[in-house]
């Protein structure tokens, strides 16, 4: 469990980021080919930046949530666990 989160973390995470450059980077170059000024910069495009960035991350907590969960749940009766894993 804890390997599948640190898996999300450091290779999830990144991919999810790399994505997210690629299409604001996609976005703005067609938005230059299309010959928008700097107007559209300057305001629905730092919006679209925006909502594509807190959907990331609204997706990438709804990945973790459940290893998260998890992991503090064994922590409440780690005693219990850690003598159960002795035996």
């Amino acid at each position: 469990m804890k390997a599948s989160l640190f898996f999300k973390v450091f290779f999830i995470l990144p991919l999810i980021l790399f994505g997210d450059y690629l299409l604001m980077a996609l976005l703005g170059c067609s938005t230059c080919l299309f010959g928008l000024g700097d107007e559209f910069y300057c305001g629905s495009f730092c919006i679209a930046g925006k909502i594509i960035l807190v959907l990331s991350a609204v997706f990438f907590v709804y990945l973790i949530y459940t290893d998260i969960k998890v992991l503090f749940r064994s922590k409440k009766n780690g005693t219990t666990a850690e003598i159960k894993e002795r035996l």
